[in-house]
């Protein structure tokens, strides 16, 4: 699948773009991998982390679709991290979070398009699904442009897909980090927003082979979701700094009880798998006939799910334990 191709990921030095360079680095055999980001310092960062002769620093902006377009030049596989994350900086900055999200996405789908990249899976979020703040707009958004996108391709070869999973293990600006920091300086109150709060969770290596399985599988137009399990904030709190006394502050700007990865209204068009869900397009695409229901690489079929279905943080049937979550938060380090 990647053997001797040339990969594009924009926003490539991130947490996850640094993790999915690695893994395509120690198992196949690439002719290149291009980091497409704005970022001269992180690039040179990276650059200094990993040295092979794979890989190419492209300084642009996903803003920028003339700039986009000539570092699309000779791919064949984007995977798209580009994206303005932080809630509350897109509350407050509405107008920015628009133009990377979603006038970024269409740019990408231009690019490829026109270079006639072979396939592009574009990272969501769960905050897409039934989104209450502005960056969950846009992710949503992003992932109807993604999809629609199937529909202008004409007699062009690109397709293109959408992963959305949800939190991950001490990313960048996730509440572990912020937890570890408050309990090495010693503070004695951990700050919970609401007692209730639950959150999937996934590792950073999780998150990169489920991509990596989902170029694979993917036929163009699905949303996949991996099956994960949920935490408990407060236990979270507890796995991290069991003596520490919580501290209820009130829900954030744009912030939500539980996450949503697979809503209600789509129930009928989700396809359950063994360790993913599949959500179907809910519009046709012109000259195909595609069988979501069916893996194309190990043909095992899916089922669709009950009317009604959701997958949500707060229902699901796999919470972690206090004990798995502290095994979690130091089973790998973050960049």
């Amino acid at each position: 699948m990647f053997d001797n191709k040339s990969i594009l990921v924009t926003g490539g030095t991130g947490s996850f773009g640094k993790k999915f360079v690695k893994t395509i680095l120690q198992n196949y055999k690439v002719k290149k991998i291009v980091i497409y980001s704005r970022d001269e310092y992180k690039q040179y960062v990276m650059s200094q982390d990993i040295d092979n002769k794979s890989m190419r620093y492209f300084i642009g902006d996903v803003r920028d679709k003339e700039r986009l377009t000539m570092a699309m030049k000779g791919i064949d596989l984007v995977v798209h991290c580009a994206a303005l994350k932080q809630v509350p900086a897109s509350e407050y900055n509405p107008m920015e979070c628009i133009k990377t999200n979603i006038h970024g996405a269409e740019n990408v789908i231009h690019a490829a398009i026109e270079n006639n990249v072979e396939k592009v899976i574009a990272l969501s979020t769960d905050k897409a699904a039934n989104p209450i703040n502005l960056y969950g707009a846009t992710k949503l958004a992003s992932d109807k442009l993604f999809v629609a996108a199937n529909n202008i391709v004409g007699d062009k070869p690109t397709r293109f897909s959408v992963v959305r999973y949800g939190n991950v293990v001490g990313s960048r600006g996730s509440v572990v980090p912020f937890f570890k920091k408050i309990a090495e300086n010693k503070n004695d109150k951990l700050p919970i927003t609401d007692m209730r709060m639950t959150r999937f969770w996934i590792t950073l290596q999780q998150g990169v082979d489920f991509v990596i399985d989902s170029f694979k599988f993917m036929q163009g137009g699905e949303i996949f979701v991996p099956k994960l399990p949920s935490v408990l904030i407060p236990d979270l709190a507890k796995s991290i700094n069991p003596n520490a006394e919580i501290e209820i502050i009130g829900i954030r700007p744009g912030e939500k009880i539980h996450e949503v990865m697979c809503p209600e209204d789509d129930s009928h068009l989700t396809v359950e798998f063994n360790n993913y869900f599949i959500i179907m397009p809910s519009i046709k695409f012109t000259d195909t006939d595609t069988d979501y229901t069916k893996n194309i690489v190990n043909n095992s079929i899916g089922k669709m799910v009950p009317q009604g279905f959701s997958y949500n943080s707060g229902n699901n049937n796999h919470f972690l334990s206090i004990e798995e979550m502290k095994n979690l938060n130091t089973s790998e380090t973050i960049e």
